[in-house]
């Protein structure tokens, strides 16, 4: 019984957190407009700011915790596709230069 109740207040969907985080912002700006009603001035405006910027973190971290549901076929072809692997040499390793004849340096491109 206890499981069904907890089910009721988990959050499976991304609408579901949307709409969480919709009420969030609904109560922080109602607690913003108390703090500028208690604390005039500067620090009421500060602290309404920050009411309203924790919005953004919770909403955050609630649509990053509600993952939308892979199909079965499309990870399946993902993982079945063998990676490529890299060339040992890229722009980041600096490459050998085949030796010309005539030139006294290996790495130098001038020619007489």
């Amino acid at each position: 019984m206890r499981s069904k109740i907890a089910r009721l207040f988990t959050i499976k969907t991304r609408f579901e957190a949307w709409l969480v985080i919709y009420a969030i912002a609904m109560g922080a700006v109602e607690r913003g407009q108390h703090y500028l009603e208690i604390y005039p001035g500067t620090f009421g405006w500060v602290l309404a700011a920050l009411c309203t910027g924790v919005v953004f973190l919770a909403g955050a971290k609630l649509l990053d915790s509600v993952t939308p549901a892979r199909a079965t076929a499309t990870a399946a072809a993902v993982h079945s596709v063998a990676p490529t692997r890299r060339h040992r040499l890229n722009r980041n390793r600096p490459r050998q230069r085949p030796l010309h004849s005539g030139l006294g340096s290996p790495i130098s491109l001038r020619k007489d």
